[in-house]
């Protein structure tokens, strides 16, 4: 929903960050995680917010490492952070506040409980231009900082800083301020490559900001090896005349969306730089350092992709495909996996009983990416093949597998910076 975020100007985010980070250690070569020949800090223990994991119940039994907030990087560095953007913290309401924010566009009003997410292997590497071509090829890693970090998008502490568009909020994670070998950044206008990865769940994660509910989820997330977990839930808000056709439809579906998709962010493109991008992309690959203040490098996560009714950027987001998989359940408020997407066919959906179901609009989707979709519910894959066997390397073989894919695409730099995106678990290109 490139089209429907809010951009601004970052007033004040480097005063902010170097406010939120400690004063100590500020010419340490990292801090936050492990660098090669430098350690991260160190202390407390596991738990909430990096103070106390137990073995009881409440968290799940599991401890997670310990988590030091990172020092100021100061002038001439560079502070890595994570953000869900400010719907990860408001979620999706409806009707939308105003037009231009995004919303689900059948109706449904999202709220988080928690998004948690594991960030691994920040890196930095040479010559983000080497191809013009080929977003993928780069020179030589130069400076690498390393967690694991179990976050929780969700939670806004005050230990968050600013983040990269209005109304948003990131977590520090990690800082440096040179490069492997010990020298300095480049500050002569030189941007190298920014990388990251999700990886799935592990107990060797420093627990950056996991309340005890959060280290329940985690440890779920632990079990069935998720990189990234919604939880929340949804209430149909449209007008009454927008749900005639669904009647017998749950009015609130709680989610448990657990996606196995360790994926790597290849040499992002930069909406902080302002030198001409190469045709076909949006912004000018890779960081570039000031040698009179620090930058800021903020993995973003795009929370919408999972419900796009396309594969294409910026599609409109849907929840029908969700409520219907638990349309007939008894018992109170149902709640609703991505496991039970698994086998439908996502050109031709079926609720639980069976049933096929309608395109619905509580309010009209923007056009700009594709036209409306309109009948049967039939979600657009474009290019992406479809599975030969029931080989998902192949393709794409239900629900699950269009869902998933969407999800992998969610990493971003600064805000809506576009990656090259390798997928590290059996999926189509």
């Amino acid at each position: 929903m490139k089209s429907l975020r809010k951009y601004g100007p970052v007033v004040g985010v480097l005063l902010a960050t170097l406010s939120a980070c400690a004063d100590e250690n500020e010419t340490s070569p990292s801090a936050g995680g492990n660098t090669t020949g430098a350690t991260g800090g160190s202390g407390g223990t596991g738990g909430s917010g990096g103070t106390g994991g137990t073995s009881g119940d409440p968290d799940g039994g599991i401890t997670l490492r310990p988590f030091t907030r990172p020092s100021a990087p100061g002038k001439g560095g560079v502070l890595f952070s994570a953000s869900g953007e400010s719907l990860a913290l408001t979620g999706y309401p409806f009707p939308a506040v105003s037009a231009d924010d995004a919303q689900i566009y059948d109706g449904w009003q999202i709220e988080f409980d928690r998004l948690l997410v594991t960030l691994d292997h920040i890196v930095l590497s040479a010559n983000p231009d080497k191809d013009s071509g080929d977003q993928a090829k780069t020179d030589a890693v130069v400076a690498r900082v390393d967690g694991p970090w179990a976050i929780d998008l969700h939670r806004d502490e005050p230990t968050n800083i600013n983040g990269k568009s209005v109304g948003e909020r990131a977590v520090p994670i990690a800082a440096l301020t040179a490069l492997s070998n010990g020298s300095p950044f480049a500050t002569d206008g030189t941007r190298y490559a920014f990388g990251f990865d999700t990886v799935a769940a592990t107990p060797l994660a420093m627990n950056v900001n996991l309340d005890a509910a959060g280290l329940a989820d985690y440890a779920d997330m632990v079990e069935n090896t998720c990189a990234v977990l919604y939880v929340g839930t949804a209430t149909f808000k449209g007008a009454a005349a927008c749900n005639t056709a669904h009647q017998g439809w749950p009015m609130s579906v709680n989610f448990r969306l657990c996606f196995k998709t360790p994926t790597t962010y290849v040499n992002c493109q930069n909406p902080d730089n302002k030198g001409t991008p190469f045709p076909n992309e949006e912004s000018q690959r890779g960081i570039a350092f000031d040698a009179h203040a620090a930058v800021m490098a903020q993995a973003t996560f795009h929370t919408d992709h999972p419900f796009w009714d396309s594969v294409l950027h910026g599609s409109p987001a849907h929840f029908d495909q969700f409520a219907a998989r638990v349309v007939g359940q008894e018992g109170g408020v149902p709640t609703v996996t991505l496991e039970h997407t698994q086998g439908v066919d996502y050109t031709a959906y079926k609720d639980a009983l069976g049933g096929a179901i309608q395109w619905r609009y509580c309010a009209e989707p923007p056009t700009d990416t594709h036209p409306k979709l309109t009948g049967p519910m039939a979600f657009d894959p474009q290019s992406v093949p479809h599975a030969t066997g029931n080989d998902p390397r192949t393709g794409l073989r239900d629900y699950y597998d269009f869902a998933t894919y969407n999800q992998s695409t969610q990493g971003h730099l600064n805000a809506d910076g576009l990656c090259f995106v390798r997928r590290n678990y059996d999926s189509p290109p």
